[in-house]
C-alpha cells in the first residue's frame, strides 16, 4: 500500500541572509520539535556525504539541514507543520522514496502545503500509476 511508503524530506531554509550560526538554531529548534511528532518515524541532521578531507567520518553534517522520514498517510501533517514554523522564509525540500528523489523549492507556507499533491503526483507518474 501507498500508505505504508516512508518517504525522506530533507530540507533547510534558504535564506542568504541569514549567517550559518542562524539557521543552525533554526534546524535546532525544529529538530526538538519534530522528535516529539508522533507522525514522524524518524528526524535527524543531515549528514555530509562529501565531508572534507580531515574530517571524522560519521560526523560531519550540513548546516542547517535536517532528514525526517515519514509514512505517505503522514504527508500532509509533517507539510502543515513544516508551513507553520517555517512558512515565511523560503526553503528547500529534497524528497525520496528508493531510488526516486525530486527537488522542490517552497516560498511561502502555502507553497509548502502544496508539496504533498506535488509529492503524491510524482511518485505516481514515476511507478506508473498515473494518480493518487
Amino acid at each position: 500500500m501507498m500508505d505504508e511508503l516512508t518517504i525522506q524530506f530533507t530540507f533547510a531554509v534558504d535564506d542568504s541572509t541569514l549567517e550559518d550560526e542562524e539557521r543552525q538554531e533554526i534546524s535546532r529548534k525544529l529538530l526538538r520539535q519534530l522528535r516529539n511528532l508522533d507522525e514522524i518515524e524518524k528526524v535527524e541532521r543531515t549528514e555530509d556525504v562529501n565531508p572534507e578531507v580531515g574530517s571524522k567520518p560519521g560526523f560531519a553534517t550540513l548546516v542547517g539541514f535536517l532528514t525526517a522520514e515519514v509514512s505517505v498517510k503522514n504527508i500532509k501533517s509533517f507539510l502543515g507543520f513544516l508551513g507553520e514554523r517555517l512558512g515565511d522564509k523560503p526553503i528547500i525540500i529534497n524528497v525520496k522514496s528508493g531510488d526516486k528523489e525530486i527537488k522542490i523549492e517552497a516560498k511561502s507556507k502555502q507553497e509548502i502545503l502544496e508539496i504533498e499533491k506535488i509529492v503524491k503526483s510524482l511518485f505516481a507518474i514515476m511507478d506508473g500509476e498515473g494518480n493518487v
